[in-house]
């Protein structure tokens, strides 16, 4: 069912969808960068939403501002406005569902709005799946190349374009540049899943290394050959081991 959510005047497009028999959780979802909440049967989130289903979690998928369906200019996106949006989404689920537990997974650019959020609500939270998390999205905006986008990291212009019509905001390279990502998500002590694919060419597995590293309860699983998108070979055990955490 349609599950929309206003955060500062814009509507985020979103979907709630129960579990035959549910089990009192509800897990949202977070998508990544340039990417929506899965409209078709072979989008990650999409895919994993059923397979939650199937072991009772009620699933929560929405598109971030300026994605999908959303309302918004995605010139105008920020990681930081992605968390607001997830905060709104959040305070959402509480508020009209009011379920047991609420459980977060997040891919790319979603999975650092997770861990983040995860880290600023780490009282409400239970579980966490990050899934190739782009942490590095900090070091690439420092680095002058993001996207392969190359830029002055000392003098960011207003706006880059990315092609297909959008154009990626300065705002966003400067704000990544000084986002406390590790050190936010590390506030979060309860149990993290962790899963990238050894072959990612856009995120390095250096990143969920890392949030290996600074949390207190977390398991990394490394897939051979699997690429940033998480497909082909991959998917299944991306959606097994997903699944097997959160119903646990």
């Amino acid at each position: 069912m349609e599950f929309n959510v206003i955060r500062d005047g814009l509507t985020l497009a979103g979907i709630y969808e129960p579990a035959p028999e549910p089990n009192g959780t509800i897990a949202i979802l977070f998508h990544g960068f340039i990417s929506d909440r899965g409209y078709t049967p072979t989008a990650l989130l999409e895919q994993l939403a059923q397979r939650l289903r199937t072991v009772g979690v009620g699933t929560v998928r929405f598109d971030f501002n300026g994605c999908g369906h959303s309302d918004g200019d995605f010139a105008n996106m920020t990681v930081l406005n992605e968390i607001a949006d997830a905060q709104a989404v959040l305070t959402a689920v509480q508020t009209r569902l009011a379920p047991k537990q609420i459980d977060l997974l997040g891919h790319s650019q979603g999975g650092v709005v997770a861990s983040m959020l995860a880290g600023y609500n780490a009282d409400l939270i239970h579980k966490l799946v990050l899934m190739a998390p782009a942490a590095t999205l900090k070091d690439d905006a420092l680095a002058g190349h993001t996207r392969g986008l190359v830029y002055d990291p000392q003098h960011i212009p207003a706006q880059l374009p990315l092609g297909h019509g959008k154009a990626l905001g300065g705002f966003y390279l400067r704000t990544a540049q000084l986002l406390p990502i590790y050190e936010t998500a590390q506030n979060f002590s309860g149990p993290v899943c962790l899963i990238h694919g050894d072959d990612d060419q856009i995120v390095a597995y250096s990143a969920s290394q890392h949030y290996d590293a600074v949390y207190q309860d977390s398991t990394l699983h490394l897939l051979p050959g699997a690429s940033h998108k998480l497909d082909g070979a991959a998917r299944d055990d991306v959606l097994r081991l997903a699944t097997d955490f959160i119903k646990d």
